[in-house]
């Protein structure tokens, strides 16, 4: 394979380069005009020339899932469009995300969500300053629409391009939103397949204080709501918190997960289990519909689902008060919370949460809930906040192979894992994890130091 990555030991490494990296087989050959036009693209937008854009105009694209989006977002926090295309009746039909099914979803729409982006920017890809893109963590299927759609719009108008990590876009989003937010600050993210505790010290210098060690709560959410039979357009988190609110929280006595661990990790597995097991019991038939249960039927499924509720946040609560003294233990000037991701939408979860961060003299953070779930906002402000540091990828080629192999990450942890946070449970998943955000980026800044000496 031949790497189309530039040399790190050249003039320009200080530009990012581990973001989207690039191979193509190796009878392709190289195109002295792609260097040249790099060549001229870093003369121009050096990090000190892009420090001094008065404002900075970024295209963002997110397909890591279930959702396609985009928006256009401008360095004065001005969220100029917002373009969301729902699988809201493929989450109900297979009763959960196919990755199959949702790639060819993506694909379908992309071109259609990205113009309507720009369309309602009133903007063409020539008004742009960059082109931000999810790669990573996610499904690779659904990633590779969307870093295909990024790289032809950049390479088609000479634009550079940022790669982006899914869980720092949930986490750097509340910045938009709440513009007073400075480093260093806590983040618990909460999405449909991601639980995780983070201490921000800086932009892409994470610790990770915990995470999850099986099942997220998002996961958790979505098959409680399918064993329930719930409506599933809306995704299980919404359905099982409406519910939750007919239902009594202590009439099933779920017990809270890992309470003999004294770490920050999570775990969801046996929480669902519980729930499997209550649900077979009270002999709840998820092929009714709810609308169609009777009413002493609705009346268990709605005592399960506030039973169930209460103890996945408790859990919750509990790791994320200890996290909190660990990283005061840190970083003693934290006073911000950010909680972010889909399931930060849940209103009982935000309540819950307040009442810890306020037991810790901090204050909570939560963007709006069309932040919290997956968007193109946040991916293109990340986007943003990278590109003022020099953190970005040259042009793609106009006329890349279809062939080309796209660096996409599925697996990729965002930030350094906490010593004192190293979890005992065996279930850990760490196959073919790619090195964490953190890292890389550090490991960019020492061989620019070296470089520079």
């Amino acid at each position: 394979m031949v790497s189309l990555l530039p040399n790190l030991s050249s003039p320009i490494s200080r530009l990012w380069r581990p973001s989207l990296h690039l191979t193509f087989k190796a009878t392709t050959k190289l195109k002295p005009q792609w260097f040249k036009s790099f060549s001229t693209h870093c003369s121009t937008t050096s990090p000190s020339n892009v420090e001094n854009e008065k404002n900075l105009v970024v295209l963002g694209i997110e397909t890591s899932c279930d959702d396609t989006a985009a928006a256009v977002v401008n360095s004065n926090g001005e969220i100029l469009s917002q373009v969301i295309s729902s699988q809201a009746e493929l989450l109900a039909r297979y009763g959960g995300v196919a990755p199959k099914m949702a790639e060819e979803a993506h694909a379908l729409v992309i071109d259609q969500v990205v113009q309507e982006a720009l369309d309602k920017a009133n903007l063409t890809e020539s008004d742009l300053t960059a082109v931000a893109v999810t790669i990573g963590p996610g499904l690779s299927l659904c990633l590779r629409i969307g870093v295909r759609k990024a790289r032809k719009v950049a390479g088609s108008h000479n634009l550079p391009l940022v790669g982006v990590h899914h869980m720092e876009a949930h986490t750097l989003v509340a910045r938009l939103v709440e513009r007073e937010l400075q480093f260093p600050f806590m983040a618990l993210l909460v999405s449909g397949g991601h639980n995780l505790l983070i201490l921000a010290r800086d932009l892409g210098d994470y610790i990770q204080l915990g995470t999850t060690i099986d099942d997220a709560i998002g996961e958790a959410y979505d098959k409680t709501a399918k064993w329930l039979g719930l409506d599933l357009r809306r995704s299980g988190g919404p359905a099982v918190e409406e519910l939750a609110r007919e239902g009594d929280a202590k009439s099933v006595n779920f017990k809270v997960p890992m309470k003999q661990h004294k770490d920050c990790n999570f775990s969801y597995a046996g929480l669902k289990t519980q729930v499997r097991l209550a649900i077979e019991a009270k002999r709840i038939n998820a092929e009714i519909s709810l609308a169609s249960a009777s009413d002493e039927e609705r009346r268990a499924r709605a005592d399960i689902a506030a039973s169930f509720q209460r103890v996945a946040v408790l859990h919750l609560e509990e790791k994320c008060e200890r996290a909190i003294e660990w990283a005061l233990n840190i970083e003693p000037s934290i006073n911000h919370l950010v909680v972010s991701g889909g399931v930060a939408s849940n209103k009982y979860v935000r309540a819950r949460l307040d009442e810890v961060v306020n037991r810790k003299g901090l204050k909570l953070v939560c963007p709006p809930p069309s932040l919290c779930t997956d968007n193109g906002v946040m991916v293109a402000w990340t986007g943003i906040e990278h590109f003022r540091l020099g953190r970005f990828d040259p042009p793609p080629p106009a006329n890349e192979p279809e062939d080309a192999v796209l660096d996409l990450r599925p697996r990729w942890p965002l930030g350094e894992e906490y010593a004192e946070g190293k979890s005992e449970a065996r279930s850990m998943r760490t196959a073919r994890m790619h090195p964490s955000l953190t890292s890389l980026i550090k490991a960019s800044i020492k061989q620019e130091s070296r470089s520079a000496i």
